[in-house]
């Protein structure tokens, strides 16, 4: 069964771009919920041990010299089949590849610079969101109800 939560991150390009809105509008527009989110930058050794699994590769320089370039935005989302779900609202690696309306094909300037990360299965996106999130910063959306009208203070 699929999982209801994946992990994303708006890379340095798209955060320079100012595009963080655009993005979330995107997301939330597709049925996603954002249930944690932040903007923080990736240390080398950070970059390094997130992207391991890349490390040997020839592109792994690039990729970590681009991620700690500027400030990223990460966030875990909520939606039933997220991370299926989510790598088709991204498109391809290679925006040039990438299918119209997707955040790539929009955002992204190269294979590199491809403005957003997303994980490739549910065992990734909860280890990668616990890379940058600890338990209390992952708000259970299902629980947060507004407070009634009657009981907001209108000061």
């Amino acid at each position: 069964m699929a999982g209801n939560r994946t992990f994303t991150i708006i890379k340095p390009n798209a955060v320079a771009n100012n595009n963080i809105g655009n993005i979330c509008a995107m997301i939330e527009k597709a049925g996603f919920r954002i249930i944690a989110m932040k903007m923080t930058y990736l240390s080398r050794s950070d970059a390094e041990k997130f992207y391991y699994v890349h490390k040997g590769r020839f592109f792994f320089r690039n990729l970590y010299l681009f991620m700690t370039s500027g400030p990223i935005v990460v966030m875990v989302l909520e939606k039933e089949n997220a991370v299926e779900d989510f790598r088709k609202l991204i498109g391809s690696t290679n925006p040039e590849m990438a299918a119209e309306g997707t955040i790539r094909k929009l955002y992204a300037q190269s294979k590199t610079r491809n403005a957003i990360h997303a994980s490739d299965s549910d065992e990734n996106a909860a280890w990668e969101a616990s890379f940058f999130f600890s338990d209390k910063e992952i708000i259970d959306t299902e629980y947060c109800l507004p407070l009634p009208e009657d009981e907001i203070d209108s000061d």
